[in-house]
């Protein structure tokens, strides 16, 4: 059983979520999400639970750094495997690897949240006595408007790399590509990602939101 072969024991209780990237993935690995993702798409809620343990850090992590505060990202990571139950049965794994495509998910999931927390009163979040980054929520969403002009390889990179803290390395093996080329990606992605946020005037803003290294 897929349960049985849990990064985490069956019983064990989830006290919360942490930020941190999704571990290196080996052939056995692949295979096994390979499998999860076909019998979750039967309706396995064994396999449903294995997607959940391995990769909901990873999502909470990435979705964390769009809308930045805690609670929210556990909420929204909450719906987006909720969501998983229903959308599985569109992922095509020859077109993205999975996380990406989990990622892409969440992506819209946490956009849909900040665009909804717009239409409420500053006041009525924050209380009279705090004051706001009233520009916070339109940098996040220029951000993620520039990384969608980059084609998808390099876009997966530079999102795996800066937003979800995965090494060189770490990220040849989720995609399937040497280390050298993925090196090449993100070289390439990063600096088509600065020129689109200069063109938008949105740079200077954001560079202390994604730090290019």
């Amino acid at each position: 059983m897929l349960t049985d072969q849990l990064p985490l024991e069956a019983g064990e209780a989830r006290s919360g979520f942490r930020a941190r990237s999704a571990p290196p993935e080996s052939e056995q690995d692949k295979r096994l999400v390979r499998r999860a993702v076909a019998r979750a798409k039967e309706g396995d809620r064994d396999a449903l639970r294995f997607l959940y343990v391995r990769y909901a850090d990873s999502v909470y992590g990435y979705v964390r750094s769009i809308v930045r505060d805690d609670f929210e990202a556990e909420d929204i990571t909450q719906h987006v495997f909720a969501k998983l139950m229903t959308v599985i049965v569109k992922y095509d794994q020859r077109s993205v690897p999975f996380l990406g495509w989990l990622l892409r998910l969440a992506h819209n999931a946490a956009i849909d949240h900040l665009r909804s927390r717009r239409a409420v009163p500053a006041e009525e979040i924050f209380g009279a006595d705090t004051r706001a980054d009233d520009n916070a929520a339109e940098r996040t969403a220029t951000l993620q408007e520039a990384l969608a002009t980059l084609p998808a390889d390099q876009r997966n990179v530079v999102v795996m790399r800066h937003l979800c803290g995965l090494t060189p390395g770490e990220i040849a093996v989720q995609i399937g590509r040497s280390e050298s080329s993925v090196h090449g990606l993100h070289h390439r992605g990063r600096r088509a990602l600065q020129a689109e946020l200069q063109r938008l005037d949105s740079a200077p803003s954001i560079a202390g939101a994604l730090t290019f290294a």
